[in-house]
């Protein structure tokens, strides 16, 4: 089977759904398929190098912004598709051309956008509710990364249940694992923590990270401690308008930390050298930073809500979404030492299980790529 995958909707930084296809596509590869990718020039020694089995064909135009992309995929992409002649085109982000002329696999990441609006920007929200409708109808197959994803996609859309196919994101024990005690040191050394400890939080600071909240809540639970732990809030700025009142609010013996992103090199003693990795999110399509955390052997603490619960299951503590709950579960874990290290070795076993390799991912896309085969041959 050749599938034709289109990867021009990666981020310059790799982020998003770039860290999704960056993992997928070697894995894709060792399934034995033939893999064709539409990539912006930026990104070919990125993918030579990642992916070296794989044919690029590179898109000259300039992709500078969403527009210039979107008007790609509708003219460019299909003339690529029309000369080399795939059996299926894969769009890893939600839209796809209306001219295809070959089964189409359209991956879904995210539901929140219908049941989340607050979420999310007007325009974003509509642009990707519009989107997510109309892949339902008109795509062969659907790849989303959870079960509550696809239930939460069918009870607002309501039609196409059985073009549905669950891939996990796998998570890299390569790069997500626990590290020494030096490794730790260096990290939070870097971040002008040495010898403190910190509750950590990796993740874009969008509003449905719940941060505000987070923030109260730990202020709550630690502004009486002598050595209150510092809070770190890693990742991109994000819009939550909410963040700057909550950060005014935070004693000035207490300390937040807003690093930005780190590097990745850096991650797995940030997540092994956090107290409690705490991602108290109001939705998630998957909720990587929960997995990556619990891979690092973390003690995880977040929400039950939308697809949490099926990354974290038992080997994770849960908490309500409002500042009291989070403080709680915050006092208790740092009361109960046994009880975390309890939790970051199921965490970590939990985190192995092939349910969560790109393996595992990529052999339910490749059978989303038969399926939507059989169904257009139909």
């Amino acid at each position: 089977m050749k599938v034709l995958l289109d990867a021009t909707a990666i981020p310059a930084n790799l982020g998003g759904v770039g860290r999704y296809v960056d993992d997928l596509v070697p894995e894709l590869l060792d399934t034995g398929l033939q893999l064709a990718m539409a990539v912006q020039e930026r990104d070919v020694e990125h993918f030579r190098a990642k992916a070296p089995r794989a044919r690029l064909f590179p898109v000259s135009e300039r992709l500078t912004n969403r527009g210039a992309r979107l008007a790609w995929e509708q003219t460019g992409l299909p003339a690529l598709i029309h000369r080399i002649r795939p059996d299926v085109l894969h769009s890893p982000h939600y839209t796809y051309p209306a001219a295809h002329q070959v089964p189409v696999v359209v991956t879904l990441h995210d539901a929140t956008f219908f049941s989340h609006p607050q979420a999310h920007s007007r325009l974003k929200q509509v642009f990707f509710t519009t989107a997510i409708r109309r892949a339902v109808r008109g795509a062969d197959a659907l790849v989303v990364p959870s079960a509550a994803t696809r239930d939460e996609t069918l009870r607002f859309v309501g039609v196409g249940a059985s073009k549905f196919h669950v891939a996990y994101h796998g998570v890299d024990t390569q790069v997500f694992h626990p590290v020494d005690d030096a490794e730790r040191e260096r990290v939070a050394a870097g971040l002008g923590l040495e010898g403190r400890r910190y509750i950590g939080f990796l993740g874009t600071l969008e509003p449905r990270k719940n941060v505000p909240n987070l923030i109260e809540g730990w202020v709550r639970a630690f502004h009486d401690a002598d050595e209150p732990p510092a809070l770190v809030l890693a990742g991109g700025k994000g819009w939550d308008e909410g963040i700057e009142p909550a950060l005014d609010a935070v004693p000035s013996h207490m300390t937040v930390l807003r690093p930005g992103y780190l590097p990745l090199e850096d991650l797995a003693g940030f997540l092994s050298g956090c107290e409690v990795l705490a991602y108290p999110s109001i939705a998630e399509g998957f909720g990587l930073p929960v997995l990556e955390a619990m891979a690092c052997g973390a003690a995880v603490l977040t929400t039950r809500e939308t697809s949490l619960p099926e990354v974290g299951g038992d080997a994770v503590a849960y908490c309500g979404l409002d500042a009291e709950a989070i403080a709680r579960a915050l006092v208790e874990l740092d009361a109960d030492p046994a009880r975390r290290a309890a939790l970051g070795r199921a965490a970590q076993a939990r985190a192995a299980e092939e349910q969560f390799t790109w393996r595992a991912s990529a052999r339910v896309h490749v059978e989303a790529y038969e399926a939507a085969l059989a169904l257009h041959r139909r």
